[in-house]
């Protein structure tokens, strides 16, 4: 009969055929609950062997992640930041790290029960611009002290000067080997100090470079890497900058700040840098079973850009306009502030890239106690600077999103030192420059963290344990003499003259133009200085 004949083109139902399965003799796969689990189970089926791999070798420690590979930089020489002492009882730092480190040591065998701190970040770590012995690792090692004397706490100081994220990462890789017990992750002020091309790096989305991170943690990740690398010979590598084993900051060096120019490709660049290192440091210490606790730094908000330039391409007739709206301001100001907040903000709908209008424009705001909207040109004036020396906004949120996809703990500092500031505007309250804190500032932080750390149960403070951590301050105090304190202020002052772009230092073979004396492009335009009674930038 043709009704048990199959349509020309069509396959004969498998039912006819003898088949008894409920599934055949509908012709559909298992619906519901019962469909959704055969599925799952057959993908579990085949990722079986993998799981298992990575098991064994995980177990054997076989194929460990190269986490201290970085696709962006490389270094000519590394040199270990600790060394034994001549009788190898103590790792210390030795006197080729001067320039860069305070002199710092520790116990080759730790000692039983020390719960061992490495902090790592830059010169704010280390407490500039004193030294070590004001810094806040020092009032936290006080400060846990006297909290929990049940443990003989150890806080050691790895804060580099100029030191940025590629270089602190190998100092941590180097760590991992002294028995530490937690370490303390303070970075992000120094990463454009340094010279460095990311031309050979390739964007891609990050739907596409999350996955790839994850999948490079993997142990059968590096197997299939090794037995391809052995088959078909060494693989490609990517030429990237390579780094000598010192800092050469570019601002160490004669007109170093006229190095500095809007470069919206570098400044990715730089800040994906910074995320990627911030996750590999992240990785490589929960490899090691160390816990983390990131630190975002504290930043002056009311400190002038150290350099303001016009943005790509403004046309002499958009300059010409854009000098006419700031003299504008600038008259006005002292008879109208929201006169001359609206020239500057007719200025910066033309170049809203130059960073000096920025802080003229919060000035006028802070005089006029608009708060919240001087904070936000503040943030402006410091996201534009063309010479970035505090922490841009977006390496604040990779901190955060750091912090949150790793479960690792994050102080924000700058919401903490806001709220103690006069306007919530973080400026001379807490801060001795741009970046560092004062003396009571590394207190602050001191304090924080032991909170911080009470709340992660690494200690239980004893009732009342805040006298006995002022009774220890009193004495760290005493400790120190005069010169040190004004060998501190003599050091801010090179400080200041640095950031400026006023380093004495003078490259081979160069000639570089005389720089500006006050440090950076005037924020006047034209070059001529505002008035004493007017605010910085008017």
């Amino acid at each position: 009969m043709t009704a048990l004949s199959p349509q020309p083109g069509r396959e004969a139902d498998p039912a006819m055929a003898g088949g008894t399965s409920p599934a055949s003799r509908t012709g559909k796969s298992p619906r519901g609950w019962r469909g959704v689990l055969i599925r799952t189970l057959a993908v579990l089926i085949g990722l079986a062997p993998f799981a298992a791999s990575e098991a064994v070798l995980r177990v054997f420690d076989w194929q460990r992640p190269a986490l201290h590979d970085d696709p962006f930089v490389g270094f000519s020489s590394v040199y270990p930041l600790f060394v034994l002492n001549r009788d190898r009882t103590r790792y210390e730092i030795p006197p080729a790290h001067d320039r860069f480190f305070c002199p710092e040591s520790f116990d080759a065998v730790k000692p039983r029960g020390e719960f061992r701190i490495f902090c790592l970040g830059g010169s704010t770590v280390q407490g500039r611009p004193f030294a070590k012995e004001t810094s806040y690792t020092t009032w936290l090692e006080l400060s846990l002290r006297a909290a929990d004397p049940s443990h003989p706490w150890r806080v050691i100081n790895c804060g580099g000067t100029s030191y940025a994220s590629y270089r602190l990462a190998e100092v941590l890789r180097e760590l991992g080997s002294y028995q530490p017990d937690l370490f303390l992750i303070d970075m992000s002020h120094n990463e454009f100090l340094e010279d460095r091309t990311y031309q050979h790096i390739k964007h891609v989305s990050d739907s596409v470079r999350r996955p790839l991170e994850w999948v490079s943690g993997l142990r059968i990740f590096g197997l299939v890497r090794s037995v391809a690398t052995a088959l078909g010979g060494r693989p490609p590598v990517p030429e990237k900058a390579i780094l000598g084993p010192a800092v050469e900051a570019k601002l160490d060096y004669f007109g170093g700040l006229e190095t500095y120019h809007h470069d919206a490709d570098w400044r990715r660049d730089v800040i994906d840098h910074f995320e990627f290192n911030l996750r590999r440091m992240v990785r490589m210490a929960q490899e090691a079973r160390v816990p983390v606790i990131l630190i975002n730094p504290v930043y002056n908000l009311d400190t002038p850009p150290f350099k303001s330039e016009h943005r790509p391409g403004l046309s002499n007739e958009d300059r010409r306009q854009f000098e006419a709206h700031w003299d504008e301001a600038r008259q006005a100001y002292g008879k109208s502030l929201p006169n001359a907040i609206e020239r500057l903000r007719e200025a910066i709908a033309i170049d809203n890239q130059h960073a000096g209008i920025h802080y003229a424009l919060a000035k006028c705001y802070q005089q006029w106690d608009q708060t919240e909207e001087a904070r936000q040109s503040f943030i402006d004036a410091k996201e534009t600077d063309v010479c970035p020396l505090r922490m841009l906004e977006p390496m604040r949120q990779a901190m955060f999103d750091v912090g949150r996809a790793t479960g690792t703990p994050v102080i924000d500092l700058v919401t903490i030192f806001s709220a103690r500031s006069r306007g919530g505007i973080l400026g001379d309250d807490w801060l001795v420059d741009h970046v560092h804190p004062s003396i009571q500032g590394h207190q602050l932080v001191a304090s924080v963290l032991v909170n911080e750390m009470a709340r992660e149960r690494f200690l239980r403070p004893a009732p009342g344990w805040e006298a006995e951590r002022d009774r220890r301050y009193q004495e760290q105090t005493d400790s120190l003499d005069e010169f040190y304190f004004l060998k501190g202020q003599k050091q801010l002052g090179n400080l200041r003259l640095w950031a400026q772009g006023r380093g004495d230092r003078v490259r081979p073979l160069s000639k570089p133009k005389k720089p500006n004396p006050q440090g950076a492009s005037s924020l006047v335009p034209d070059g001529r200085e505002a008035p004493p009674e007017q605010p910085a930038g008017l």
